[in-house]
């Protein structure tokens, strides 16, 4: 219902609606350039967590292909990708739902299970999107501090109330890469009431080196209440055509697709996804890229003396400073020697800035610029 405003004048949306601040995406290469007067071709992006590599070969051809057909509504069901999907992880296609991005599997999953007024669990420092989440559907989020800049399951687990119905779980986190061994999570599911929901978001998944690797699939065989959101934007290269999904059992993948938009997978993502997921090879030189540029930076900061948190995604958070405008000091120096990384300000972590793994070349550029602004 509109209300009055301080002016007289109408007031639309509720008011948990319109508290909310929009969530701000990486700065575009175009934007820096006309900004700072640069040309974009000497641009270095490392901000967005996007796949250095681009999209593959594979995905290419089959946008080529798919583009013919554009003409007619994508496959709502998206029956070919969840065959592909469910022949590749074993579970059957109505556990699935497909996204636009993982982001909107986040969303989906808020308004599915919780009514306003009831609660949802995240972390301190964890992906913006939960909170974000939890705002627009006028729910009471409860923030649980966060141990080591991540996740401290046994005080999320405390904190669930009577009224939690959702509780969301980064694995590795974003924006500070921190990681939860298996044996943790296992343990925080087996400690979640039966009526809460538990998203673990696995959007950088497939960056975990092998010694991290868990099969969380097959908690999913196991707990009613667990839902796993993944993503092709980042490991897959596809992030601009956004496709995520998750798997869950059916009672709550039914309620997802209940609310999901009917066409909210285009069929040009659709077909780029499943190339993309049989290309082995791809992603095989993402992760291997990965992990050569994460040497390449760490290095770089232990050489300048910087502390930074040992991530597990492909991307790096840094603290560049000691008071309170370093982040955005050294962010702006940074721009104007057109590099884009991500202050993390909005996280309550003004003095650190997050830089993704890019390209040898694209990570020894931001090296340079950053030793000039720290100069």
């Amino acid at each position: 219902m509109a209300e009055q405003g301080k002016q007289g004048g109408t007031v639309f949306g509720p008011g948990y609606v319109r508290a909310i601040s929009p969530y701000v995406a990486g700065k575009p290469i175009s934007e820096v350039a006309r900004e700072f007067g640069l040309d974009e071709a000497g641009i270095v992006k490392l901000a967005s967590n996007e796949n250095p590599l681009g999209m593959p070969e594979s995905a290419r051809r089959a946008v080529a292909d798919a583009v013919a057909e554009l003409g007619r509504y994508p496959d709502s069901n998206g029956f070919a990708l969840k065959g592909e999907l469910s022949a590749r992880f074993g579970v059957p296609a109505d556990w699935l739902t497909l996204g636009n991005g993982s982001n909107d599997i986040l969303e989906l999953a808020a308004h599915a299970l919780v009514e306003p007024g009831q609660s949802i669990v995240y972390a301190e420092y964890s992906f913006a999107v939960y909170a974000l989440a939890t705002q627009e559907i006028g729910a009471r989020a409860i923030e649980v501090p966060a141990r080591d800049y991540g996740h401290d399951l046994e005080a999320m687990a405390a904190a669930i109330a009577p009224d939690t119905r959702l509780v969301f779980i980064a694995n590795p986190n974003n924006p500070t890469g921190t990681f939860v061994p298996a044996a943790q999570i296992e343990a925080f599911l087996q400690r979640v009431p039966a009526n809460v929901v538990v998203v673990l978001d696995e959007a950088y998944n497939e960056y975990l080196d092998a010694d991290q690797q868990y099969d969380s699939l097959a908690w999913v065989r196991r707990y009613p209440n667990l839902m796993v959101s993944r993503t092709f934007s980042k490991a897959y290269g596809l992030a601009g055509l956004r496709i995520g999904y998750a798997v869950a059992q059916p009672e709550l993948s039914d309620l997802l697709n209940r609310i999901r938009q009917p066409f909210n997978v285009n069929s040009v993502a659709q077909a780029a996804a499943i190339a993309a997921l049989g290309d082995a090879g791809f992603l095989r030189r993402s992760a291997e890229l990965n992990r050569a540029g994460k040497r390449q930076l760490t290095d770089a900061f232990d050489r300048l003396g910087l502390e930074y948190v040992p991530s597990s995604g492909n991307f790096v958070m840094v603290r560049v400073g000691d008071d309170d405008g370093a982040g955005a000091r050294v962010n702006l120096a940074l721009l104007k020697q057109g590099v884009i990384v991500r202050p993390v300000g909005n996280y309550n972590l003004p003095r650190w800035l997050r830089v993704t793994i890019g390209l040898a070349e694209e990570n020894a550029a931001f090296i340079a610029a950053l030793e000039r602004a720290l100069a």
